[in-house]
């Protein structure tokens, strides 16, 4: 088989077995192992298909790039992370989305913030750090795996929004009312002020930090110097 195929086959394979495991085969394979024994399952699964995916990515030869990445790209591309680091870090407190007992309660609280920005902050880092690489890195291979990514962020945070409607009931409907799917949705059509969306202390210093540690760690390892970096020094 060759790499790109390989790598394709491999991204299917991880993204296709998380959303199989996580929506239509749940229930019954829960109802059989118990949710512990299911879980293991799970996480079984998504290392192996992660693994899978890594071989493969390793096993890929250099690429031509589709287009020229100049300096204002690159800017763009380390705003984006900043973003998406800002998001991922505002997403750990208070998050109803995440699987915690005090998430019904989280969902009554007035979205500020990363959740008055968008109620899925973590997937949508997660989707605009995929966005930022490919940019930067436009090869095919980097174009499957980054699409991989946001492909599993955001259609797994529409499945995400369904699967809540059932566990948390009015809890979430109520939270999904008075937030946006899209980032900034709600300010764009008016609905929200614009003030709502500054991140609190935690998102913004934590995602500082964040962006900064792992663009210096890209360059250290070995890979392309990345973010602030690339100015500095």
């Amino acid at each position: 088989m060759q790499p790109l195929s390989l790598l394709i086959t491999t991204c299917v394979l991880f993204v296709g077995t998380h959303f199989a495991l996580s929506h239509p085969l749940r229930a019954g394979l829960a109802g059989r192992l118990g949710e512990r024994g299911f879980l293991i399952v799970y996480s079984v699964v998504a290392i192996a298909t992660f693994v899978l995916i890594v071989q493969a990515w390793r096993g890929m030869p250099p690429e031509p790039p589709l287009w020229a990445v100049d300096d204002p790209l690159w800017m763009l591309a380390s705003l984006l992370v900043l973003f998406a680091s800002i998001l991922f870090m505002g997403s750990l407190i208070g998050n109803p989305a995440m699987p915690a007992p005090n998430a019904a309660e989280a969902a009554q609280a007035a979205p500020r913030g990363v959740f008055a920005i968008t109620r899925h902050p973590m997937m949508w880092g997660f989707a605009l750090w995929a966005l930022a690489h490919a940019l930067v890195m436009p090869t095919p291979g980097q174009i499957v795996l980054s699409s991989a990514i946001a492909f599993l962020a955001l259609v797994g945070s529409a499945g995400q929004d369904a699967k809540k409607a059932r566990l948390m009931g009015d809890s979430w409907r109520h939270w999904a009312a008075r937030t946006s799917f899209l980032p900034f949705g709600r300010q764009i059509a008016g609905v929200t002020p614009w003030g709502d969306t500054i991140p609190r202390a935690h998102a913004l210093v934590g995602g500082i930090a964040l962006w900064l540690i792992a663009t210096w760690a890209h360059g250290a390892l070995g890979f392309m110097v990345a973010g602030i970096w690339r100015w500095v020094g």
